[in-house]
C-alpha cells in the first residue's frame, strides 16, 4: 500500500523560474502601461480643433496696457483672433504675439490676446517680450470658460495655448487648442488658412 500525504501541494512548487520572472515584470510594467496609457488619452483625447463656443459671449475686462476692452470693441473693426494661454511663466505664450502679429494683420485679423494673470505681471512681461498690443486680463476665468479654453490638456485652472477665429458678428469659426506652447507661423497659418 502506498503512503499519501494529506498535505496539499503548494502552488509554489509547480512555478519554474521563468514563470515568476515573467510574474515580476509583469508587475513592474503594469503601472507603467497604465501610467503611458492615461498621458496618452489626456493628450490625444482632445481633438486639436476641439469644440467650444459658437459665439463670443458679452465680456468686458480690463487689459495690461490700462484700458478696458469689451465685446464690441475686439469685434468692431472685423474679424478677431482671440489667443488665450498660459501667460507670465510661459516665455512661448508671450513670443507667439509677435510671431503671428504680422500675419494675422496681413490677413485683416485684429489679434485679441487674453490672459489670467494679474495686470502687472502680465504689463512686465509683455515689456520685457516688446509686445505692444494689449493683453485682455481674465483674471476670473470667466471669458475663457465661456469660450470653451480651460481645462484643454490638463490646465484645469488656466488656458493652455489655444485660439478662436471670431467673425465681425461675433460667431466663433475656428477653434485650435496646441499641446506646444509656441507655434511657429508658418505651421500656425497653414492651419488657419485652411479653415
Amino acid at each position: 500500500m502506498t503512503k499519501t500525504s494529506s498535505q496539499p501541494i503548494s502552488s509554489t512548487a509547480t512555478e519554474t523560474p521563468g514563470s515568476r520572472r515573467w510574474l515580476v515584470w509583469t508587475a513592474t510594467l503594469a503601472p507603467l502601461a497604465l501610467l503611458i496609457a492615461f498621458v496618452m488619452v489626456n493628450t490625444l483625447s482632445g481633438e486639436p480643433h476641439q469644440q467650444g463656443a459658437s459665439v463670443v459671449p458679452d465680456f468686458e475686462l480690463a487689459t495690461s496696457a490700462g484700458g478696458v476692452v469689451d465685446r464690441e470693441a475686439a469685434l468692431g473693426q472685423g474679424d478677431a483672433l482671440f489667443y488665450f494661454s498660459m501667460g507670465v511663466g510661459c516665455d512661448g505664450c508671450f513670443a507667439q504675439i509677435p510671431e503671428i502679429a504680422a500675419g494675422l494683420e496681413a490677413r485683416n485679423i485684429r489679434l485679441v490676446p487674453v490672459m489670467t494673470n494679474p495686470p502687472s505681471a502680465v504689463a512686465a512681461e509683455a515689456l520685457r517680450w516688446g509686445v505692444e498690443i494689449p493683453i485682455l486680463i481674465d483674471s476670473d476665468l470667466s471669458l475663457s470658460r465661456a469660450m470653451g479654453m480651460v481645462g484643454v490638456y490638463g490646465h484645469g485652472n488656466s488656458p493652455s495655448h489655444s485660439f478662436a477665429l471670431a467673425r465681425a458678428d461675433g460667431t466663433v469659426e475656428w477653434i485650435r487648442h496646441y499641446a506646444e506652447m509656441f507655434v511657429p507661423a508658418d505651421a500656425f497659418f497653414s492651419e488657419l488658412d485652411a479653415a
